[in-house]
């Protein structure tokens, strides 16, 4: 199993309270969590793009901040977690380009992760006439294969769509060495996991929540991806899941981070915005908000593997079980604890876990993309 890193500009109302400098630390802190991370062994940095959600995520010009690690990172891949291709919030051909920039700048370290967005604040900005947020769906698939035509094609042979249209165009540059950097899709059901599986992409499971719930996910998906009719020049066969981490040198310490962390006011957040989501029978409607965690909720959520929370060796327990039902990729969640927790957090878990379970010296994306 590989490990990484998600990074979204995280600035909480109560973090801003006598800081006027509280957003710019929050963006500046997650570049210095990559380049932590890049040191401390983990093989991948995702990067959120968000519009309009205030508090829940600020990294909104992701490109920006992904260029940035390409100079400032040695050997970690950097994804876009994701790019909106929906051509209302940015056009298709240039989302090529700059994911083939991303290619030259990162030699070759560019993972490219696309979506629907969050919900209808975000994208009823951009799309003020649409009623159905369903249809979304329709316009990311009127886009998507579009993107390994644009990246090899010499001459992209152009298309009239429902949703965009572009005429035959050289789109420039060419990704990187050969082939194209690994395609992913942000899912979220059981369905969008089986419809990647299909097309050959790999999925942003931003939603899994614990082992339980990835097992029957990445169950479908692994049933699918053997037959899949691949979209792109390679099937990318990935299961990411995330999971909010905190690990220090005691299982106390790491409680306590937690607890002081007030992970539930950004998961209030999630429900704040991601109104495609079902709403959990339980879960307050904003402004009002979850009830903070105490410390036996912590334990009791770290014990459920709904919370990656203790010391090193308990931190490997919890991993295992990510690993057991199949998922290709763990991924922590930062940004919800201060700076040098998360930074040690980043320290112990590249130190005594990741050379446990990734024994690999190669990007599994990498030896997909070389072997195309």
């Amino acid at each position: 199993m590989e490990f990484g890193i998600f990074l979204q500009g995280y600035n909480p109302a109560f973090r801003r309270e006598g800081n006027p400098n509280a957003e710019h630390e929050a963006l500046m802190n997650d570049m210095d969590f990559a380049i932590a991370a890049d040191r401390a062994g983990f093989k991948y940095a995702w990067l959120s793009e968000h519009h309009f959600l205030d508090e829940y995520s600020h990294l909104s010009a992701n490109d920006v901040m992904c260029g940035y690690l390409a100079h400032a990172t040695e050997r970690i891949h950097i994804g876009s977690g994701i790019f909106n291709p929906l051509p209302q919030v940015n056009h298709p051909a240039k989302v090529a380009e700059r994911v083939a920039m991303l290619d030259h700048l990162t030699r070759g370290r560019f993972e490219f992760g696309t979506g629907r967005g969050a919900g209808s604040h975000e994208i009823l900005g951009f799309l003020p006439g649409i009623e159905d947020m369903s249809e979304t769906k329709a316009i990311w698939e009127d886009v998507i294969r579009e993107f390994p035509k644009m990246f090899l094609q010499d001459v992209y042979e152009g298309y009239q769509g429902t949703y965009w249209q572009l005429p035959p165009r050289r789109i420039l540059p060419k990704p990187y060495g050969t082939s194209h950097p690994a395609m992913w899709y942000a899912a979220g059901s059981p369905p969008s996991y089986v419809m990647a599986a299909r097309m050959g992409l790999g999925v942003l499971g931003f939603s899994i929540g614990d082992p339980a719930s990835a097992e029957q996910l990445v169950a479908g998906y692994k049933r699918e991806i053997v037959n899949a009719e691949p979209i792109a020049d390679f099937v990318n066969d990935n299961v990411l899941a995330v999971s909010t981490g905190f690990v220090a040198e005691t299982k106390q310490r790491a409680i306590a981070n937690a607890v002081a962390a007030r992970p539930m006011y950004l998961t209030s957040n999630v429900f704040r915005y991601h109104d495609t989501f079902p709403h959990p029978e339980g879960i307050p409607y904003w402004p009002e908000t979850m009830p903070d965690l105490t410390p036996e909720l912590v334990e009791f959520a770290a014990d459920a593997g709904a919370l990656i929370c203790g010391d090193p060796d308990g931190v490997l327990d919890a991993v295992r079980a990510y690993e057991s039902v199949g998922v290709d990729q763990l991924v922590l969640g930062l940004g919800c604890d201060d700076r040098e927790n998360t930074l040690k957090t980043i320290e112990l878990f590249g130190r005594h876990v990741i050379p446990k379970l990734d024994t690999d010296p190669e990007h599994r994306t990498t030896r997909f993309r070389r072997q195309a």
